[in-house]
């Protein structure tokens, strides 16, 4: 039924009405916003949690800000706070509430280098855990002082590294895994689901990485608390202990509530007795603008992140957690960065196991085409191994940590088969086929002799032809070089160093201050980071674009499946989600799945 003129003009009046309240709603959400961001108080201290998520970067919208939504905190918004704390002169302290912080060994590194670097403003940091393990407590060691409740306790075991296989739980349904491996010994990625126990080259790796952790963890310990390492080790040995036990060690500074914490800050701080210890949280700090306390200003640096399993497509939240690099995201943000001639340095800051060959591949000749335009460094996170390090090594300067994951240059290719499976479940199935190897990607068969040899050509390409000689290229090295530290060997940070396949130690801010150093900018002067892909409209994280292909029920459904799975489960769909890729033919640049070192 056609509509009548007056249903139009009344649907016209309708929609300029909605759109004038939608505009009026955001202006006053913005004006409102603008007038309420918190005050510092004098002599205060500032308080930072350091739990949760912490993924690298967080988009902040300051629509969804205004109007009252949470805005997750991010690793590298934890990092501005101390930046930010460490100049603005009403902040005279820092306490860390650390609580199971969500981040690996790379991090904590950071964490520690960046509390390390506030504490040259002769400002106190102290650090308070109701429960420390490790990492809390690794992360806690580069405080002034440190303290546990006196019902807390203190386990710092040592290291367990564990790894999982899912070869038995395949069996029983029936399900086989037949996979190309280029670097058998160590490109081991697809081990969890051809075996049951660790292969020699995988347990080599791992026991490598625990020492070179053990050894940072028991050496930190013993700079900071002033005891030998032999000393520590025996403690270690003898742990987990009560937080009056971890006092009488040495461990912690007192066994006292928070309550008392903040009491003993005033007497540091000179309050009164009477007087109430002004505090503001780090949820409220980050409001305050870092250009307000004279950072983030001056020449534009372009900071981009590469967080997470690497896809093709659009970077995304994985339907099993996680976050999906996806290389158009991150091929569209390098080519705005190298195109725009306010950008003078570009920074890319990886944090990924790897993932798709091809994938991998579009970003490294995107970053290659800007390096032609400007510098490009590259900060290592937690972990930059495989794929993660393919987009790194054509850089002008690599950067990581110590204790981050790389390496893992190798590649391997593969298909479930389901025949089994199939047959349990009383399905069969059929193929026609015309041409000699139509069936490559048949889930019911195994690879016939000359299909294997087809793929192996493949990965063999992948491998001898395109990385192997990419790392060779951008490490100034010769292929049988980079082969010899290859074949899918993952690397401690130091080791990586020691093998020439990175240049600097440290973090975010060391890979900005090379950017500045090559871009020829001045060194005494901050930059302004801008960070690219620009952060998505607050109204198209909720409606979607016309590229969306998911609605936003049915990723509120995937979320609500995931969070009723353990850890474990969502890893091992993670990224058999990634493997479900290779029955097309993608080959994956992969580490050994995700390394959980506690």
């Amino acid at each position: 039924m056609a509509m009548s003129k007056t249903s139009k003009v009344l649907l016209l009046i309708v929609g300029i009405v909605s759109v004038v309240v939608i505009v009026g709603v955001i202006a006053v959400a913005l004006l409102a916003e603008s007038f309420s961001r918190p005050s510092v108080p004098d002599n205060s201290v500032l308080v930072l949690s350091v739990s949760g998520d912490l993924p690298d970067y967080v988009p902040e919208d300051q629509f969804a800000k205004a109007i009252g939504m949470n805005q997750p905190q991010s690793f590298t918004g934890l990092l501005t706070q101390l930046r930010k704390a460490k100049i603005d002169n009403r902040v005279q302290a820092v306490m860390l509430d650390i609580n199971f912080p969500g981040i690996g060994w790379g991090k904590a590194d950071e964490l520690r280098d960046a509390i390390k670097d506030f504490k040259l403003s002769g400002k106190p940091v102290y650090a308070f855990m109701q429960l420390g393990m490790n990492k809390e407590y690794y992360i806690a060691t580069a405080a002034d002082k440190i303290f546990l409740p006196p019902s807390g306790d203190l386990y710092i075991n040592g290291f367990a590294a564990e790894a999982m296989f899912y070869k038995g739980s395949l069996d029983k349904l029936g399900i086989e895994a037949d996979v190309i491996q280029i670097g058998p010994k160590y490109k081991n990625a697809p081990d969890q689901y051809t075996k049951k126990e660790m292969g020699e080259g995988q347990r080599e790796v791992i026991n490598a990485v625990l020492d070179e952790y053990y050894a940072r963890f028991t050496g930190g310990i013993s700079e900071s608390r002033n005891k030998s390492v032999d000393d520590v080790k025996g403690i270690i040995d003898g742990a987990p202990y009560n937080a009056n036990q971890a006092k009488e060690l040495g461990l912690i500074d007192n066994a006292i509530y928070k309550e008392q914490v903040y009491d003993d800050l005033k007497n540091r701080l000179g309050y009164k007795s009477d007087d109430k210890l002004r505090t503001i949280r780090g949820g409220e700090y980050r409001d305050i603008p870092s250009d307000s306390v004279g950072l983030n200003k001056g020449e534009k640096v372009a900071l981009i992140f590469a967080s997470g399993a690497i896809n093709v497509g659009r970077t995304n939240n994985g339907p099993f957690g996680g976050s999906m690099v996806g290389s158009d995201t991150v091929v569209a943000a390098v080519n705005d960065a190298a195109n725009d001639d306010s950008i003078k340095a570009i920074v890319l800051r990886v944090d990924s196991p790897g993932g798709s060959a091809l994938a991998s591949d579009l970003m490294w000749y995107a970053l290659e085409n800007a390096k032609a335009k400007k510098p490009v460094v590259v900060s290592m996170s937690d972990v930059a191994a495989s794929g993660g390090y393919y987009i790194s090594c054509n850089a002008n300067k690599i950067v990581a940590e110590p204790s981050t994951i790389t390496g893992s240059i190798g590649v391997f290719l593969g298909k479930p088969v389901v025949k089994g499976l199939y047959d349990w479940l009383g399905v069969s199935n059929e193929y026609v086929m015309k041409g000699k190897n139509a069936g490559i990607f048949r889930e019911t068969v195994k690879w016939t002799p000359e299909e294997r040899a087809k793929m192996e050509e493949g990965a063999h390409n992948i491998y001898f032809n395109n990385f192997v000689p990419k790392v060779a290229k951008g490490r100034n090295k010769t292929n049988e070089d980079v082969n010899a530290i290859a074949q899918g060997r993952v690397w401690t940070g130091t080791q990586a160093k020691a093998n020439g396949l990175i240049d600097e130690f440290g973090g975010l801010e060391k890979a900005i201050e090379i950017a500045k150093e090559l871009a020829k900018l001045p060194a005494d002067k901050d930059v302004r980071r801008v960070v690219l892909p620009a952060p998505r409209p607050f109204f198209e994280t909720i409606f979607g674009d016309n590229e969306e292909t998911q609605t936003s029920a049915e990723v509120k459904a995937q979320e609500a499946l995931a969070a009723s799975l353990p850890e474990d489960v969502r890893r091992m769909f993670r990224y058999a989600s990634l493997f479900d890729q290779m029955k097309n033919g993608q080959a994956m640049l992969m580490m050994p799945f995700e390394l959980e070192i506690k």
